[in-house]
């Protein structure tokens, strides 16, 4: 009997589904007047959302089911499923501000509640994946990072903690990268000083990115420029101390003894407290 049960159910769910895409549909589809749902219980309207998001590619039509749940079924353990639904096919759809919202309103509706960390999660990548589409403005990545620094504190044991912290390493290398390029602007135009500051930067503040061998080199060559060759030989020392086999410091080397010098730790500057501190352990 159980079993009759079980399909008749999923039957009636089929044919409720069916009877949505009717509606949903009517007046001229997505786009048109859609007929009322108040008729459907609020899993017959969820699981039409979820058919919208599975197997007809619209995210924005999964959208309005989910929002209609909320809607029609505010206290429902169905409208909050729904919500989180909707967060994600707004990120699906790309439309990020929006996936912010539904994600914030989860958070703030339902605190401690088993999908909180997912919402927060998505809260992160809706930061993440519009860092690409920046320019020298890094407002995004930043929020990205604080987003997913409190899915890795907060969830460290939970199934996205891993993925958020993979982002984050490549959301900080991100960072590292735009004061790269903007100190290398700098170098090419003679602005020697104004380029130090950016790879002194990435050398203090993202020494664990994939960067750092590239800033030692560029400082080596700026502060040579300058002629102040007591730093040039201090940020190849630093570069031939961590990264000997880098290409970076063979070119480093060539144009310090080019000059006659050696890479070594010489004078009293910011490079030796980096050097103190970073290759002999000294801190005071």
């Amino acid at each position: 009997m159980a079993g009759i049960a079980s399909k008749a159910t999923l039957v009636a769910l089929t044919v409720s589904v069916a009877l949505l895409a009717g509606c949903g549909q009517r007046g001229g589809g997505a786009s048109g007047t859609r007929a009322p749902l108040d008729a459907f219980t609020a899993e017959q309207i969820y699981k039409r959302g979820e058919f919208e998001l599975e197997n007809s590619q619209r995210p924005k039509e999964a959208v309005y089911y989910f929002s209609e749940v909320e809607r029609l079924y505010p206290y429902s353990d169905w409208a909050k499923r729904a919500l989180i639904m909707e967060a994600y096919s707004y990120h699906k759809a790309r439309n990020y501000e929006e996936a912010r919202g539904a994600a914030r309103r989860f958070i703030d509706s339902y605190p401690g509640d088993d999908d909180e960390a997912y919402a927060k999660y998505l809260l992160a990548l809706s930061y993440y994946d519009q860092i690409d589409d920046v320019g020298r403005d890094q407002g995004l990545t930043f929020q990205a990072l604080q987003a997913l620094r409190e899915v890795i504190e907060q969830y460290p044991d939970s199934e996205y903690a891993r993925s958020a912290i993979l982002k984050f390493d490549l959301s900080f290398d991100h960072l590292a990268a735009k004061e790269m390029e903007i100190g290398r602007f700098y170098l090419k135009g003679g602005h020697y000083t104004a380029a130090i500051n950016r790879f002194r930067v990435v050398v203090e503040e993202y020494q664990t990115t994939t960067h750092t061998p590239e800033a030692l080199l560029r400082l080596v060559e700026a502060y040579l420029a300058l002629g102040l060759t007591d730093e040039a030989q201090t940020a190849g020392a630093i570069l031939g101390h961590n990264f000997q086999s880098s290409p970076f410091y063979g070119d480093a080397f060539a144009q310090l003894r080019g000059r006659g010098l050696a890479p070594q730790a010489r004078g009293k500057s910011w490079l030796t407290d980096v050097y103190r501190q970073v290759i002999q352990g000294r801190w005071l």
